[in-house]
């Protein structure tokens, strides 16, 4: 799914204007996982304000944790785990991809869990369309349908897609300079 990023901004003289319309820059479909579908839309650093976008925060971005202080918009795209469940699917493959989309977020997944993770972020996401899990670390779970929001508080956590469709999601994570 393409995620189409409009923004707004100011012109010299302080009146609204719109900067950008089109594709995201930061999307990327992943050949390891089919169906997986990472979009870094936006990001803030500390002292940004709304009248400080000036050309695009995300160009150059190497992390996919947002930086001390700031915050990032993401849309994710995740397929049903029956995806990750077939004989073809080659883990190998798709850790390095990850690692290769993105880093820092990439390396918080824990081997030995898969897709337990674990980020120093307050995020808050919302689910778009289809359904999923959400499992905490201790093995209690949530559904969430479209409309639904989660708050996240830094807890140890995994998405799981148990349906046969995708799922999309937006999220906002804060980071909370721990």
């Amino acid at each position: 799914m393409k995620t189409r990023r409009i923004v707004t901004g100011h012109d010299a003289a302080g009146k609204a204007i719109f900067l950008a319309d089109g594709d995201t820059p930061h999307s990327h479909e992943f050949q390891s996982v089919p169906g997986f579908v990472t979009t870094l839309a936006w990001t803030t650093r500390p002292g940004d304000g709304p009248r400080s976008a000036v050309g695009d925060p995300t160009e150059g971005r190497v992390s996919w944790l947002p930086p001390k202080g700031g915050s990032h918009l993401m849309v994710i795209t995740f397929p049903p785990d029956a995806v990750m469940m077939s004989p073809d699917f080659d883990p190998m493959a798709a850790g390095g991809e990850y690692v290769a989309t993105m880093p820092d977020l990439a390396q918080r997944f824990e081997p030995e869990a898969p897709r337990m993770h674990q980020t120093d972020t307050v995020d808050y996401g919302v689910v778009l369309s289809g359904q999923i899990v959400l499992e905490l670390d201790n093995g209690a779970t949530r559904t969430l349908n479209p409309g639904d929001v989660v708050v996240q508080n830094g807890t140890r956590h995994a998405w799981r897609n148990p349906t046969d469709q995708p799922a999309t999601l937006a999220f906002v994570l804060i980071d909370t300079g721990a």
